[in-house]
C-alpha cells in the first residue's frame, strides 16, 4: 500500500512539475529539465509544452538546502520564452554551491542560452542547435524612447550574463546576435554542435555520459 502511494506521488510530481522525485535512493545527482517554452508571468495555451519558472525556482532552492544532493544535471531542449523568467532561472543556477552541468539536447535557443551557460560546465550534442538573436517583441509596442531604453537594458542584461558565464567575448556574442543573412527575414545566428563550442558559448561537445562524468568530477572537487 505504501509503495502504491509513493508511486502515485511520483506520477503526480511528473505530471505537475515535469520532474522525478528530488533524489533517488542511490544517487546524489538530481536532474532538472528545461523543455518547450519557458513560461513567465503569462500562462501559455494548454497545447504548449512549457517549463514553468514558479516550479523550477523552488526546486533549485530546495536542492541547494538538501545535503543529500551534490550535483544537478540540466537537460535543455527549449525554444526560449519569457526573458525575465529565463534569466531568473539562470541567475539562481549560477549562484548555487551545488555542482551543476548542463547539456543542450535538440535545441537551446534564445533565453535558453543563459540557462545553458549558467552551469559550472556546459555540453552540447553534435546535432543540437542554439539560436542567438536580439530580444523580440510581439503585440503592441509604445513607440517612445523609454520603451526602447527598457528593451536595450534588458538585452544588455542577457549579454552581460552570457559573457560573464561562458568563454565568449562581448564583441563575438554581439556579432552573433546582430548577424544578418543567417536567418530568413530576421537577424541572429544559428549555431550547431561544434560551432557553439568553437564560439566559446558552450564548453564541450558531448552526451549524457560525458555530462555525468564531468558532474561527478566537479562533485569530487567540491
Amino acid at each position: 500500500m505504501d509503495n502504491e502511494k509513493q508511486e502515485n506521488k511520483n506520477l503526480e510530481a511528473i505530471n505537475q512539475l515535469g520532474q522525478t522525485k528530488v533524489v533517488s535512493d542511490n544517487s546524489n545527482i538530481h536532474i532538472v529539465t528545461i523543455i518547450g517554452q519557458v513560461e513567465g508571468h503569462l500562462v501559455l495555451p494548454p497545447q504548449n509544452k512549457t517549463t514553468k519558472y514558479e516550479h523550477i525556482l523552488p526546486q533549485l532552492v530546495a536542492i541547494e538546502q538538501n545535503p543529500d544532493i551534490h550535483g544537478i544535471l540540466l537537460l535543455i531542449n527549449t525554444v526560449g520564452g519569457d526573458v525575465e523568467a529565463g534569466l531568473a532561472i539562470a541567475e539562481v543556477i549560477a549562484s548555487m554551491s551545488t555542482a551543476t552541468v548542463s547539456i543542450v539536447l535538440g535545441g537551446g535557443h534564445s533565453i535558453g542560452i543563459p540557462i545553458a551557460v549558467s552551469a559550472d560546465y556546459s555540453f552540447i550534442v553534435h546535432t543540437a542547435t542554439m539560436t542567438v538573436h536580439p530580444i523580440r517583441l510581439t503585440g503592441l509596442v509604445i513607440s517612445v524612447p523609454q520603451t526602447y531604453d527598457h528593451l536595450n537594458k534588458m538585452q544588455e542584461r542577457i549579454i552581460n550574463f552570457v559573457v560573464n558565464n561562458s568563454r565568449i567575448s562581448d564583441e563575438s556574442f554581439r556579432q552573433l546576435m546582430f548577424n544578418t543573412g543567417d536567418l530568413a527575414r530576421d537577424i541572429g545566428t544559428v549555431l550547431v554542435g561544434n560551432e557553439a563550442v568553437n564560439s566559446g558559448l558552450i564548453d564541450a561537445v558531448g552526451g549524457v555520459h560525458h555530462a555525468l562524468s564531468m558532474l561527478k568530477r566537479l562533485i569530487g572537487e567540491k
